[in-house]
């Protein structure tokens, strides 16, 4: 990436401080036309964490004209045509969320709202968001360059089980007849593409960008040698049967082994007559490029033309409270629960933003009129991991055969809330500020292990108001190994450990775990595990978590394949999981966790009786049951 002094470089000299969204905006600022229209799945938010602004933002600093079409109605085709055709592309993102995760539940039934709409209104992004829109545009615009990116497309970048449609399906990029693909979170990989764009090249010419995955149809353009790794075809992959479900758990561990810039190699997989190739990531964003793009000037809220007109009786956009005042500190995450798909979004090498960085926007934050003394948060993906998890990491790459935390952590990870704590008391120390909280995830089984306890101290002292939630998802263990979570022994230390720091502070302040029914492995032998564990220590959660198998994750590998990807038989075939399917199924598992809800005595009976297990009827339900 150009050096991060260049993000500043250009601002807009505009009186409308947005980015333009229609013609009137650009004619202000004298453009003809647009180099870039980035057409969102979101509704336009003008804050780093909205994937439109801050990249709209980061090409806008290395003086090129970007342009926003957020939500567009795809029943009119003049929604795409309001800042006409671009100069070098259109950019394409589904949103913050995979347009079928945003628009459908775990089980499948509509979404009645939409946080990332205006007024919180669902229907206004389509199913399968990045394949209607380059529709839409192709329609508008014979021959215009598209590119698509986001989660969405890093997600579903190879052939994917998609759960919906319960089939696979092939790459997004040729599904959506897309010229590029981006994937990863995107700064460097825009830039070296708008770059090549600007000096000349045709997008189709554009196959060296990292963090980029491109298409042919011929087999002399796919690269070869050693550092190249032929997949297993879509069309093995794709088989209804045992062979195929084995080919498709041996492409995800290859995808997921081939996650880091360092150590990446470069792969192909072939879908009929064409070959999807995968560049290696981009390399992570370093302290000094962190800090520029998350200081770009950004109007930190949502676009005025959502005042004019309520939807759901309100205006604005819901997902902006959620991080308005809240610190994006850290990407990547070194975790890799096995149902989250950061490792294959942003990668598990840790990138931090300094402290002054973080200063300084915590206390431009407290200078708004509508700041009220609290910053709600202070992390990213998992909050306490500030550094990478070893030495090696930084000039190797993180290993492709050994996980670093999880059921068995890795005897090189360095644990150190040291830079995390300091942060912390620093943003403390700022005066506007009454407290901070943190509540985008700790990994308690991480803050285990540290022997210095400074951190769970001011964690309990300073940043917790009356209860923490974590994580622990299960209390099997053999569930919590597909997991890939720390061992239930893990949670029970946290836990003590915990309820004795409150108690030598004088404060009372709880646990509340989350727990997720219905994930891989899980049957209702392991469910009645955890929900005996809820009646001993007498917590119910309100809240249960229905595994959702969303693209890109190895738990939906294992329960589209019914396999354990990492574990093999004898004769090298992975050995088969129990997966509960159904919406019955899901819906017993589920009742067993929350049993003391009178809605669902008749199904834990039934789920009871079920599994052999009529001597607990009593215990859950009472003698009279």
């Amino acid at each position: 990436m150009n050096n991060a002094s260049a993000f500043k470089k250009n601002g807009s000299a505009a009186k409308n401080p947005f980015l333009p969204v229609c013609r009137a905006d650009m004619d202000e600022r004298g453009w003809s036309e647009c180099d870039f229209v980035f057409v969102s799945g979101d509704a336009y938010v003008d804050h780093p964490s909205f994937a439109a602004a801050l990249l709209g933002r980061l090409l806008e600093s290395l003086g090129y004209k970007v342009g926003i079409i957020a939500q567009p109605d795809c029943s009119d085709p003049s929604a795409f045509t309001v800042l006409g055709k671009p100069r070098l592309a259109f950019l394409i993102s589904a949103g913050a969320m995979d347009s079928m995760v945003a628009n459908y539940t775990a089980n499948n039934k509509p979404r009645s709202s939409d946080a990332y709409a205006h007024g919180g209104e669902a229907g206004h992004r389509p199913d399968r968001a990045l394949i209607t829109y380059t529709s839409k545009i192709r329609e508008a615009y014979k021959g215009v360059t598209v590119i698509i990116g986001g989660i969405e497309a890093s997600l579903r970048r190879f052939s994917h089980y998609d759960y919906w449609s319960n089939k696979v399906r092939r790459s997004i990029l040729l599904d959506s007849k897309a010229d590029l693909l981006l994937y990863g979170m995107g700064e460097h990989s825009i830039i070296e593409t708008a770059d090549l764009l600007n000096s000349g090249i045709p997008i189709r010419e554009i196959r060296s960008v990292r963090g980029s995955c491109w298409f042919s149809g011929k087999e002399d353009d796919v690269p070869k040698g050693k550092n190249v790794i032929r997949l297993p075809s879509f069309q093995e992959i794709s088989k209804n049967t045992d062979k195929g479900r084995q080919k498709f758990a041996e492409s995800f561990v290859i995808q997921e082994e081939n996650t880091d810039a360092i150590n990446a190699c470069v792969l192909v997989e072939q879908s009929d007559a064409r070959f999807v190739v995968q560049n290696p990531p981009a390399f992570p964003l370093t302290t000094e490029e962190f800090d520029a793009v998350m200081e770009l000037p950004y109007t930190r809220k949502y676009h005025p033309m959502y005042d004019k007109k309520a939807a759901n009786g309100k205006t604005g956009v819901p997902a902006l409270q959620e991080v308005l005042f809240s610190l994006t500190s850290v990407r990547g995450c070194f975790g890799a629960c096995s149902f989250c798909a950061i490792t294959f979004h942003q990668g598990r090498t840790i990138q931090a933003r300094s402290h002054e960085s973080l200063v300084r926007e915590a206390k431009m934050l407290s200078e708004r009129p509508d700041f009220k003394g609290y910053i709600h948060d202070v992390g990213g993906p998992t909050a306490n991991f500030r550094k990478p998890a070893c030495k090696k990491q930084l000039n190797a790459g993180v290993c492709k055969k050994r996980q670093c935390l999880g059921t068995d952590p890795c005897p090189n990870l360095i644990v150190d809330h040291s830079d995390y704590a300091e942060l912390l008391k620093k943003l403390r120390a700022l005066p506007k500020i009454k407290k901070i909280f943190i509540r985008s995830g700790l990994r308690f089984d991480y803050l285990v292990m540290d022997k210095d306890k400074t951190f769970l101290e001011d964690l309990c002292r300073h940043h917790i108001s009356g209860q923490l939630k974590v994580a622990p998802e299960n209390v099997s263990d053999s569930v919590l190994r597909l997991m890939r979570k720390s061992t239930h022994s893990v949670y029970e230390t946290f836990s003590k450990e915990y309820a004795e720091m409150n108690r030598n502070l004088g404060m009372k302040q709880y646990l509340v775990p989350y727990y997720i029914a219905s994930h891989p492995g899980c049957g209702l032998k392991e469910t009645i595990e955890t929900a005996l564990y809820l009646k001993k220590t007498g917590f119910v959660p309100d809240q249960i978590q229905d595994f959702y198998p969303t693209p890109g994750s190895l738990s939906t590998c294992q329960y589209y394949t019914g396999l354990d990807p990492y574990s093999k038989n004898p004769d090298g075939t992975m050995k088969k999981i129990y997966v509960a399917r159904g919406a019955h199924e899901r819906r017993l598992q589920r009742s067993l966790i929350q049993f003391s809800k009178p809605e669902n005595r008749s199904l834990v009976k039934e789920a009871l009786e079920k599994a052999g297990r009529k001597d607990l009827i009593a215990v859950f339900l009472g003698k009279n049951s």
